[in-house]
């Protein structure tokens, strides 16, 4: 099953959220905020992995990050939808700025 690294409160993890349910896509969604332990397992992801490196000095947070069974790591989630044949759903309402932590978005 894959996992789904992000918060409620980001918009693009709304999105993902609405693309695997469409997709009838099992996964576990691991809200961030909701504990220090969860928020602990992402940032180790985070500062783990090199899929991340240019989202940091971007300033991104980097969420919605999702981890294959494989264990590999998309931050480009539109990207693994494609590549697993699935359909991509991107609502208007959701095109706005990025999550980041100059609190430009969100």
């Amino acid at each position: 099953m894959i996992k789904v690294y992000g918060s409620v409160q980001c918009p693009y993890c709304m999105v993902l959220k609405e693309n695997l349910d469409r997709n009838h896509v099992t996964y576990e969604f691991i809200e961030i905020l909701a504990n220090l332990g969860n928020l602990g397992a992402f940032l180790e992801l985070r500062d783990g992995d090199p899929v991340f490196d240019h989202l940091k000095e971007v300033r991104d947070i980097g969420v919605p990050a999702l981890v294959d069974e494989n264990e590999k790591v998309w931050t480009d989630w539109e990207t693994w939808l494609k590549e697993n044949n699935y359909t991509v759903f991107i609502p208007e309402s959701s095109l706005m700025q990025t999550c980041s932590m100059d609190r430009k978005g969100c």
